[in-house]
């Protein structure tokens, strides 16, 4: 079955800081990225890094491995979101809670969490532009 979900880029990434202050000063600093928005209620930094975004949120690295990703959101084609739910579980794959209008790098869109195989949480996410 070929599937109708078109992964169009990557609108964002967020990492967990032990020292947000550290990492503001380094993708700032470093590498130049532009502090976009905070969002103080839940500790989130986010920089603009071309026409993505890397959010940094404090928190420990979790599992065993401490991994610090704790999403990566792939920017998708514009789509109703329950059709891609439909697809999903279709294909077997488990969403994480229902769709919702969500920020990332073009704005406000819809989006839709779920795990890969191995685990790890992948947002798929219209972009703003086209809600």
């Amino acid at each position: 079955m070929a599937s109708s979900i078109r992964v169009t880029g990557l609108d964002h990434v967020v990492l967990r800081c032990r020292d947000q202050a550290r990492m503001l000063a380094f993708y700032t600093g470093v590498l130049g990225l532009v502090e976009e928005r905070r969002i103080e209620a839940l500790g989130l930094v986010q920089l603009r890094a071309g026409r993505s975004l890397v959010d940094l949120v404090p928190g420990m690295p979790a599992g065993f491995e401490g991994a610090n990703v704790d999403h990566v959101c792939l920017e998708i084609a514009a789509v109703a979101m329950d059709d891609v739910v439909r697809e999903l579980h279709a294909r077997s794959v488990e969403t994480i809670g229902d769709p919702t209008v969500r920020y990332g790098a073009t704005g406000n869109g819809p989006s839709l969490y779920l795990r890969d195989p191995e685990g790890n949480v992948v947002e798929l996410k219209v972009p703003g532009d086209a809600a």
